[in-house]
């Protein structure tokens, strides 16, 4: 059971001179629960006057306490658990969990039991929650609570294709507790209806083909609604906040906003939402997409604007790679099989390849991409946080803090990236088998003039014991030959290889390389040296293969439907934390300011190609060979 924080009040007076302490704990699986009372005659002499002292949180924070004595249980309602393989269907099934109420029946804080108390009000409207109310305290403990999930910016692409697709994905799976509701947000003018039925057009019954999905879907689409408004008005946001409360019928709320919309209007709605429409009773917490700034300065603007409004533990930074289930599952092959820890290192590992490819080009998002380029879309945070997880050292506990304590370890272990260990390139138009592909400036909202690259490589280093002098390749393109993302680990030679003449010259035959694929058809590969059967002794190189389709036929969830599940339970270890956003962002700055200052011009490669010849040898001048590139990849 995790730490629980526990707030004693005390007072001198002649007729209670000992505090009391109530300490209810609640097990996991309906298991029994016990209570204690414990009489602190000790602490009792430390205090010389009425005041309130915690383990955990500063004095300032209760205000002015004038109670005598106060009492405070946990109360079984909804868990936050931080564990590091996801135990979504076990935990969410329960449909309980964990909030710490005071007497008075509401909860300590207005954010979660691990978000710790907000130094401020998430608004200025809220009030103190241990000061609402002067019910009586409700001894079972038990508060029927509401979850209201705001999806800002709904009318967008990307909330129609992934965010309502994977809430309803939730919802079929019973992840979603039983009261909640889905408001969308957005300017363009629309109704409840009108909002049901451009939603209905991405729903699908995929999850194991099961029957009944068409009721599923009405009644999902049922607990739907939509409100228009601007995204910096406080008066739409009040409008939106008295139908959140007609829909929580009263009952404790927890509220949920996930900012589908431009970077640039994220801190008007943050204000809006956190003066305007936050939880009164409940925890309020907000997703915010990527890209998080351009560069180390605009990216710790942004942060100060939000945390103007927010605390840090509010703020839910998504990567939804992180939610990809190979990159879950990354950590699980590394630090729970003991043939793979004792390899992971200088010692046997020759190289480190993250590669990222689309065969596809900016297909109407050329203005929006062409203010940011690959770098920034790709390699910043995707490539980036999986080549963090991937060489941490194993943490503490599979707490979320404690995963990316490591994380960051990592990236501050890294050296800037230099204009020499980088290759750009930018994709040409081409003509293949009859068809005509267009270049990157022939996208009509491209400047003709444009040297925003599409296609990356980059060798980085980290600078620790474990890792020195292991190069760790990033490549990542748009208009390639082929889509896939996929994490390749090169290991060394074999040193007197005994059946080196079998392989010849090229010794990199002989090389074993686990391969982790991330998309599509998720699989996990090693590949090894075996005999080919026969009189002769011929040597093969052969995969042990893990493909996820075949071992596991249950399809694999989408990773928006992991991410907003793990926000929804307040699990933090899949999003980025503002020290990790500050790390990432000071490795790539110096680059992105070099190339932008000196003009340099990217590489130009036919659509449909393997990318630019640079990046060949970018890799051959750190004695390295794409994976992706050879014949049996």
């Amino acid at each position: 059971m995790h730490n629980i924080p526990v707030y004693i009040c005390t007072c001198q007076s002649q007729n209670f001179s000992f505090p009391r302490l109530l300490l209810c704990k609640s097990q996991k699986e309906k298991t029994n629960s016990f209570c204690s009372s414990v009489r602190l005659s000790k602490m009792a002499r430390q205090f010389s006057s009425c005041s309130s002292s915690s383990a955990t949180f500063s004095t300032s924070s209760f205000r002015n306490e004038t109670h005598l004595y106060t009492k405070f249980t946990i109360v079984q309602t909804r868990t936050y658990s931080s564990t590091w393989v996801s135990q979504v269907r076990s935990r969410i099934h329960s449909g309980k969990h964990f909030v710490l109420k005071s007497s008075n029946g509401y909860p300590v804080n207005a954010v979660s039991l691990q978000d710790g108390l907000a130094e401020k009000p998430l608004s200025r409207e809220s009030s103190d929650p241990l000061l609402m109310g002067s019910s009586t305290p409700s001894e079972s403990g038990e508060t029927e609570s509401t979850l209201s999930i705001t999806v800002i910016g709904a009318s967008g692409d990307l909330a129609r294709k992934k965010i309502f697709p994977a809430l309803f994905a939730l919802f079929y799976e019973d992840c979603l507790p039983e009261n909640f509701t889905v408001f969308g947000y957005a300017r363009t003018k629309m109704t409840d209806e009108e909002l049901r039925n451009m939603i209905s057009q991405t729903l699908t019954c995929r999850i194991d083909k099961r029957e009944n999905c068409d009721d599923k879907m009405d009644q999902f689409l049922k607990r739907c609604f939509y409100h228009p408004g601007q995204y910096d008005s406080e008066e739409n946001f009040s409008e939106l906040d008295c139908k959140l409360k007609a829909k929580e019928e009263n009952k404790l709320s927890n509220r949920l906003f996930y900012l589908s919309i431009p970077p640039n209007i994220f801190v008007d709605v943050v204000r809006c939402a956190s003066q305007r429409a936050s939880s009164k009773n409940g925890w309020t917490r907000v997703i915010v997409e990527k890209p998080f700034g351009r560069d180390s300065e605009s990216s710790g603007e942004l942060t100060r604007c939000l945390k103007q409004y927010l605390i840090e533990d509010q703020i839910f930074r998504i990567d939804h790679y992180l939610g990809k289930e190979l990159v879950e599952n990354l950590s699980v092959l590394r630090f729970s099989n003991l043939v793979f820890e004792p390899l992971w290192s200088r010692n046997y590992i020759r190289n480190v390849q993250f590669i990222f490819s689309e065969d596809f080009g900016t297909e109407g998002r050329g203005g929006y991409f062409d203010h940011y380029g690959i770098i920034r879309d790709i390699m910043q945070n995707h490539l980036l946080q999986i080549l963090a997880l991937f060489a941490m050292e194993t943490p503490v506990s599979l707490d979320a803090e404690d995963i990316r304590n490591e994380k960051v370890k990592v990236l501050r272990s890294m050296k800037p990236l230099q204009l020499e260990d980088v290759v750009v390139g930018q994709y040409k138009g081409h003509n293949k088998s009859g068809k005509t592909y267009p270049g990157y400036i022939d996208d009509p909202t491209v400047p003709q003039d444009s040297l925003t690259p599409t296609f990356a490589a980059a060798a980085l280093f980290i600078n620790n014991a474990r890792w020195d002098g292991v190069p760790f390749l990033m490549k990542a393109g748009k208009a390639l030959h082929t889509r896939c993302a996929e994490i390749r680990v090169q290991f060394r030679h074999v040193p007197g290889n005994l059946y080196k003449r079998n392989f010849g010259t090229d010794l990199d035959k002989a090389t074993n390389e686990l391969v982790l694929r991330v998309q599509p058809d998720e699989a996990i590969y090693l590949k090894i040296n075996n005999k080919v059967p026969g009189l002769g002794m011929r040597l093969d190189r052969s995969d042990l293969n893990l493909l996820f389709r075949a071992r596991y036929p249950r399809e694999v969830p989408d990773a928006y439907e992991r991410l907003l599940l793990d926000a929804i339970e307040g699990e933090r270890r899949l999003f980025i934390r503002s020290d990790e956003l500050d790390a990432a962002w000071t490795l790539f700055t110096p680059l992105l300011k070099e190339l932008e200052e000196k003009k340099i011009a990217p590489e130009l490669y036919p659509y449909g190609s393997r990318g630019p010849v640079g990046a060949h040898y970018l890799a051959a001048r750190h004695n390295v060979r794409w994976g992706d590139l050879t014949e049996d990849s």
